[in-house]
Formats: structure tokens, sequence, C-alpha cells
């Protein structure tokens, strides 16, 4: 039986859902739509069926070397812990990414098939029917495994101008042939297309052989499979990480899996690749802005979408999510509000694409609201600044079970710890000691330390820092479990 090899793409910033999502922690690692983040549901969304694919490979996931620690832990916490981590040490949007997944699928020495059909999902979509998705996968399954390349066309419900379409030509079995695909219409030609009752929403969901898309992409792109592969071929595995050859994959052309191939598909007969689309009708949304994500999410009598501490009187169809503190909202109608712990966004509903333009000018300002959230996630656990001021900071660290920081020394500040829950395992200097619940210590200015959780449950302290100078920066290393200089 023909192994299933998911291909998770894990890009993008997610500009338009500020202030969830920032720079350094975009939307697919947030829990916008489920309990689960986005990435997370998109690696369950995929279950064995002993019918049509029994044998589901662990996902192969392409990501931002910025995020790798964090996409690593939240694919653990599911149960889809993989060592197949492909970093990709700058974006050069879908197909080159596909192209590494693709190159890494093929080798024999990954211990499942050398040839697996690959399903390609970018870890930001919603899809609200599951049923029905692994349905659609059961079809692509068999075009796919006799080498078609396939693309699932989402069943329009409603004349949209934020997305692709997809003509459908001639059926194939329960599939299609591909006419053409075409770009973000206008209002009026939107509508004409759904009059026609010949186009679907582009998904920007595949299925392919991986010898079909390096075929395909050897034929169509060239320059960018070449780069591909000196990039994959220079690189080399790092724990649960494939990391790039960085120098070889910053020289390979940027494009969509759309535009690379899919769009060459249907003049190229001669290649002997045929493109197919399957409709899909599973509540799929690319969540892309507020106002998408209010569409897909559960909702009062009112049309009022809400997460966390909310309070509405009088209020019809808004969206409110509250991180930190009460939200109280009175007589408001078609409003977006997201608060977070160092910024509130107050929308209208219906001017969502305008958000791009404040993040736009929070990093003209070089503000760190762009970038990071007042909570950073590190590979051993996460810290939040909850206070800081002239001379002093002060932050709330919690530290996974078995896990330590870096043994390092800072030049400019002292730091004060203070345990709140579990227990500590101290190095200041030469010496090596226990903190419990309650108990505290002292790490003088340019002392070397390190803090390590040796316990079963997570270790929370709270670190006072002082000094003259309090950035992250000034940390020297000495020996880093996570191989961070």
């Amino acid at each position: 039986m023909i192994a299933l090899q998911p291909v998770i793409l894990s890009g993008g910033s997610g500009t338009r859902l500020w202030p969830l999502s920032r720079e350094q922690h975009p939307k697919q690692l947030l829990p916008l739509a489920s309990a689960e983040t986005m990435l997370q549901a998109t690696a369950l969304r995929v279950q064995g069926d002993a019918q049509a694919f029994a044998l589901v490979a662990a996902p192969i996931v392409v990501c931002n070397e910025e995020y790798r620690f964090i996409t690593a832990e939240q694919l653990r916490a599911v149960g889809k812990a993989s060592r197949h981590i492909v970093l990709e040490p700058v974006g050069r949007n879908t197909a080159p990414a596909l192209t590494l997944a693709a190159l890494l699928a093929a080798l024999p020495s990954n211990g499942g098939e050398a040839d697996p059909v690959l399903l390609v999902m970018p870890a930001d979509h919603v899809i609200q029917d599951g049923a029905a998705f692994q349905q659609a996968i059961c079809q692509g399954m068999v075009h796919a495994t006799a080498g078609a390349m396939v693309t699932f066309g989402i069943v329009a419900d409603r004349p949209e101008t934020g997305y692709g379409y997809i003509q459908r030509g001639k059926a194939v079995d329960d599939a299609f042939a591909i006419t053409r695909f075409v770009e973000k219409p206008d209002a009026a030609t939107a509508q004409t297309y759904i009059d026609s009752g010949e186009y679907l929403w582009n998904s920007g969901l595949f299925m392919m052989r991986a010898s079909v898309w390096l075929r395909a992409i050897d034929h169509f792109q060239p320059a960018m499979a070449q780069a591909c592969r000196a990039a994959f071929d220079g690189g080399q595995q790092d724990h649960d990480f494939y990391r790039i050859d960085k120098s070889a994959f910053v020289a390979c052309p940027a494009d969509s899996i759309d535009y690379a191939v899919m769009e060459k598909l249907a003049d190229s007969a001669a290649l002997g690749i045929e493109g197919r689309i399957i409709p899909l009708d599973a509540g799929w949304s690319d969540v892309g802005a507020w106002d998408a994500l209010w569409q897909v999410s559960a909702k009062d009598s009112a049309g009022n979408a809400v997460r966390g501490d909310v309070l509405l009187e009088q209020s019809s169809d808004n969206l409110v999510f509250a991180q930190s503190r009460l939200v109280a909202g009175v007589g408001i109608d078609n409003l977006v509000i997201v608060e977070t712990p160092d910024a509130v966004l107050v929308a209208d509903k219906n001017n969502m694409q305008a958000v791009k333009q404040i993040v736009s000018r929070l990093k003209a300002s070089q503000r760190g609201e762009a970038l990071v959230h007042r909570k950073i996630h590190r590979p051993w656990g996460s810290y939040d600044a909850i206070d800081a001021g002239e001379r002093f900071q002060v932050k709330r660290i919690i530290v996974n079970p078995g896990c330590s920081l870096s043994l390092q020394m800072h030049h400019h500040r002292a730091e004060h710890w203070i345990i709140v829950k579990g227990t500590a395992r101290i190095t200041r200097g030469e010496e090596v000691f226990l903190l419990s619940e309650n108990q505290s210590t002292y790490i003088p200015l340019g002392v070397t330390h390190r803090l390590e959780n040796p316990g079963k449950f997570p270790l929370e302290m709270i670190e006072v820092q002082s000094g003259s100078y309090l950035g992250e920066d000034d940390i020297v290393r000495f020996d880093d479990t996570y191989g961070r200089k």
C-alpha cells in the first residue's frame, strides 16, 4: 500500500492577525480557531484509513529557522513528533519549500517508501468538517498514486474577492481536469465565477508523488530545482531538524506552487503529468484576517464570537479576544477587539486589510510590538516580562521538566531568583545547589550561572534583573543544549 506523507508548510507571518500574530510568533503557532494551535490542528488532520491509506508517515514540516523549537514542541505535545523539520534560513515561498520536502521524502534512508504520495498542507488553514476532508484525501490518493498532480478546490459559497479561483474542466472519474488558475477577481468577476458553477476557490492544498513533483520542478523551474538540491545536499541533520545550506538557498528563486508548476500543467501535456482538481466542501478557511476568523468561529445568538474574559451588552456581530484582562463592550456592532498584555486592536470588521498598515508603521518606528509578544517562548520553556523600569526588569520564567537554560554570564546586570513552584538546580560559579518553593538566591554581575529543572513538573520562578543594561543580547553562553551561540 502506498504511503501518505503529510507535508506541512509552516511559513508566513500572518500580518493581518496582529496583535495576536507577531513576526516571531506567527498565526500558525496560535490557537485561533480551537484549543490546538493551527499547526497542531493541521498535523492532527490526517488519520489512517484501512481502506484508503493505512500507512501515514510522521509529518515533514518546513518552517523558518526562528520557529524551530516551538514547532517541534507543539508537534510533540499532540503526539505528532517528527525528526523531519526542515529549516529555511530565508523564505522563498511554497514551491522551494515543497521541493525541499520532496527531496527529503524521496530518501530511502528515512525508513519509509522512497516515493510516497505527498499531502501538502499550509499550517494556517481551518477545516471544520474532518470527515469531508478525509473523504477528499481518499479520492485524491487514487489520482496521485496514478501519477497526477491533485489540487483541492473549495466549493465557493459567496463571490469572495480575497481568494484565487480555479476553473474546472471535464470530469475525470470523481475529479476534474484543470482548465486554468485565475487571480483574485473584483466583485463583479467573482459573481460571474459563482454564477457559472465552473470555478472553485484555490485552497493551496495539493497531492502528488514525490518523484512527480521533482520531475515537474526540474522541467518548469530548473534554476529553482538546482538551488534546492544544492541547499539540501549541503545540509545536515541536527536533532529533529534538517538544516539546509544557507548560501545555496539564498540564491533560490522564490515562487508559489501554483505559479511555478500547477498553472503550467494544462499547456504541457508532453511532460506526461496531468492536473486534477477535487471539489472540497469541508468548512475551509485560510483565516487570512480577523473577519475570516469571525466567519468560522462559534457565535452566540447575537452573532458575537468571543474568547477569554468578555462581557457584551446590546452588541452584535463582534469578534472579541481577551488574553489578560476583562474586556467589556456596550452597544457595539461589527467590531474586532483583540486584547493582549502589550497591545489592543479595535477595528471595523469591514476594514481588516488596513491592519497591515498598522504593522508597517510599528516596524518603521522599530516598535517591538510588531515582532514579539511580552511572553517569549524558548526551547526550555518561556518567560514573560511582567514589569520594567529604569535599571530593573521583572520576569516570570517557566522551565519545562528536564530542561535547562544555557551556562551563561552577564556583563551589565545582576539577577535575583525566587522559586514559586517546583525545584530548581542552580549553578552559580563553582557552586551547584537545589532550591525549592519560597526559596531564593542572588546571581552577581559577571558570575557564570545556569538554571535547571530536574523535576517532573514545570518550574516557575520570578527573576528580578537590575543593572545598567538589561537587553537580551547581554548574554555570554559557554554551553548550550540547544546549539545556540
